[in-house]
């Protein structure tokens, strides 16, 4: 494996996947800073001679991207563009073997869960004193806040417990350090995020606690908003919902991933949930919480999903109206109980369609409840300024996957990372339009 040691080396880390990937590579930003090197992330037409991918492996679409995204800097090697190539991350971690048979442009590749293994084999060093820190690659008024690595659950469709590992819960004092931190540099908002916030603090606490850490980082000065991503409907702890109507920067937000309504399509899936259970936990939620907005993750087209299963589905996201919704097509992922156990004889192009016809389902939705906020007030966050325009948030909407708030800005009042109260004029599927007041 090359490596090298130059002061003068510009690095720039490409990160693809999800948030978790991003506070992966936010911390190795850190590290690498600290080498006296000029560290860059995902920026583009970048002379930097030495790359660094961190890539997904969940699905297909996100392995093409990843693969992709490989063979393009594998061909500026090539060229003479670039000089170093190190690839990292799930997909690394999944198809090691695989990958250097058929890129052995890349220099080297690792895995997950190991940032000093990754130092190393860049060539530096690896300070301990500076585990926790990070650069943030977000806007500096928010930030993701990983509290733990990996998952027990066994979801028949899953690789993520083969690639990370076993759940590993972050010590909620170390979670603290962090967050207080992150205060320093300007957050105003976390979002916590994990495989399965609900298993948190099983492990070294020998009970669920995800409760105590959102009150515990609720108390520290500076943080307006915490958000809750990635909750699993099994074993919710429910007294989550105690502390979001009782701590006034806590979200009345909640990411609950329930895949599908059917229970023979759950029972296949391995998620440990029943269709009755899933709407009884749905009601409790929303009578402790009037006003939470719950997004939610569905998965159609597994081994055995019939027309009936579908049709299933879609009445369910008819009847609860979910705020805010994302769904994929089932991907056939080696290793996986499901490619172990079935096969995966339904056609791309029937995945597919029921997978718009959830969404266009969910775009009427969110049309329906959007314009029902006309005329109403919300505190907003400014995420970004573009040109005579604010961007921005209320708490019922996370970055990059949510709603966003339109706001003129014509007399240049609005900062980025403020907070404003915003009336909302008007409304389309996926955005609110309204005035400072």
């Amino acid at each position: 494996m090359k490596t090298h040691k130059k002061s003068s080396d510009k690095i720039n880390i490409i990160t693809l996947g999800c948030s978790k990937n991003i506070v992966d590579s936010e911390f190795l930003l850190a590290q690498l800073s600290a080498q006296s090197l000029n560290v860059e992330h995902d920026a583009e037409n970048s002379d930097a001679k030495t790359i660094i991918i961190n890539t997904c492996g969940f699905i297909i679409d996100a392995k093409k991207e990843s693969i992709d995204t490989i063979l393009r800097y594998a061909h500026l090697k090539a060229s003479g563009h670039i000089e170093n190539l190190y690839v990292i991350g799930c997909l690394a971690e999944r198809y090691k073997k695989e990958l250097l048979k058929e890129i052995p442009e890349v220099d080297a590749f690792f895995g997950v869960n190991d940032i000093r293994t990754i130092i190393q084999g860049l060539g530096y060093n690896y300070y301990k004193e500076l585990i926790g820190d990070r650069i943030l690659s977000t806007p500096k008024h928010f930030a993701y806040l990983k509290i733990a690595e990996g998952c027990n659950r066994k979801c028949s469709f899953c690789a993520i417990p083969f690639i990370r590992g076993i759940y590993i819960s972050k010590p909620i004092e170390t979670l603290v350090t962090e967050v207080k931190n992150l205060v320093k540099a300007g957050v105003k908002e976390i979002i916590l995020i994990a495989q399965d916030l609900s298993w948190y603090g099983r492990d070294i606490y020998k009970k669920p606690v995800l409760a105590e850490l959102i009150n515990q980082l609720s108390d520290i000065n500076g943080i307006e908003w915490i958000r809750l991503h990635y909750t699993y409907p099994a074993d919710f702890p429910m007294n989550v919902l105690t502390e979001m109507k009782s701590r006034s920067n806590v979200c009345h937000y909640l990411d609950l991933p329930f895949q599908h309504i059917s229970d023979k399509v759950l029972k296949k899936m391995r998620r440990g949930n029943t269709s009755a259970q899933t709407y009884e936990l749905i009601d409790v939620i929303r009578d402790q919480v009037p006003d939470i907005a719950l997004r939610t993750t569905l998965l159609t087209g597994h081994p055995g999903e019939s027309e009936k299963d579908f049709i299933q589905l879609l009445d369910f996201v008819e009847k609860v109206k979910f705020d805010r919704l994302g769904i994929f097509a089932y991907s056939h992922e080696e290793d996986t109980y499901s490619y172990k156990n079935f096969k995966d004889t339904l056609p791309s192009k029937v995945k597919q369609k029921r997978v718009e016809d959830i969404m266009n389902l969910q775009q009427a939705i969110s049309k329906e409840l959007n314009h029902k906020k006309t005329g109403q007030t919300f505190k907003v966050l400014i995420d970004r300024i573009e040109s005579n325009t604010g961007i921005g948030r209320t708490q019922y909407d996370s970055p990059e996957i949510d709603n966003e708030v339109i706001i003129e800005n014509t007399d240049n009042s609005l900062k980025t990372g403020e907070f404003v109260n915003v009336k909302i004029t008007a409304a389309s599927e996926y955005d609110l339009i309204g005035n400072v007041i």
